[in-house]
């Protein structure tokens, strides 16, 4: 190139990048470190997947191990001369209910077990069941019992009410049962749990149960 007095100018030269030249023991350095990182991450991965398969296996142990609460069905339930006027007299009420141990390793302890018939909100009669006994896993225990006398809290207007009640259809009492109940897994018992079973019943012209409340079902809560 020439500049406007026709003097050469000179281009500088071109830099040319400078290579470094690393000595072995940087290489040994950087293999050091990414061994390291790959050792670091194999080593994450296998404490992850050991955390993830203890979790499921005690998730399993638990659903395997957790107590279900027992299964009360009302089968039977009779007041006999409901529809007579001088049923009072000799006035009584019987009933069976199974309560169910569902369980499949899990044994019950029932060191108690109380009914009380209801009839619109106000009890009637209530009563002990059974003596303490065990109940083995996946076995059904038939718990029969009886109001009358001491234990059947009903005078004529109260009767009045059952007939009035029976005119219109049917009577509907509230069958309730009370237990202590204890868990066992193994060797192991738990602490004792109250549990109620609450059954609806309608009783027909008869005295006898409605085939519509007949083996149903109790819905069973702790407190």
């Amino acid at each position: 190139m020439h500049t406007g007095d026709g003097l050469p100018v000179q281009t500088p030269p071109k830099t040319r990048p400078i290579k470094r030249h690393h000595t072995t023991r940087y290489y040994v350095h950087r293999v050091h470190e990414s061994l390291t990182t790959r050792v670091s991450k194999i080593l994450c991965s296998i404490f992850l997947g050991l955390l993830l398969v203890i979790g499921v296996v005690i998730f399993i142990v638990w659903l395997s191990l957790r107590p279900h609460r027992p299964r009360f069905h009302i089968r039977d339930f009779s007041v006999p001369g409901l529809n007579q006027v001088s049923g009072i007299d000799n006035a009584v009420i019987t009933f069976n209910v199974t309560a169910r141990n569902a369980n499949q390793n899990i044994g019950i302890y029932y060191d108690s077990m109380v009914g009380s018939v209801y009839f619109e909100d106000q009890r009637i009669g209530s009563t002990p069941l059974l003596f303490p006994f065990y109940q083995e896993p996946k076995n059904t225990t038939v718990v029969y019992g009886t109001f009358s006398g001491a234990t059947l809290t009903v005078d004529s207007q109260r009767w009045t009410d059952f007939r009035n009640a029976l005119a219109k259809g049917s009577v509907i009492f509230r069958l309730e049962l009370t237990s202590t109940i204890r868990f066992k897994i193994s060797r192991w018992k738990s602490k004792r749990h109250h549990a109620h079973a609450d059954c609806a019943i309608g009783v027909g012209q008869d005295g006898l149960i409605l085939a519509v409340s007949k083996d149903k079902r109790c819905p069973t809560y702790f407190t």
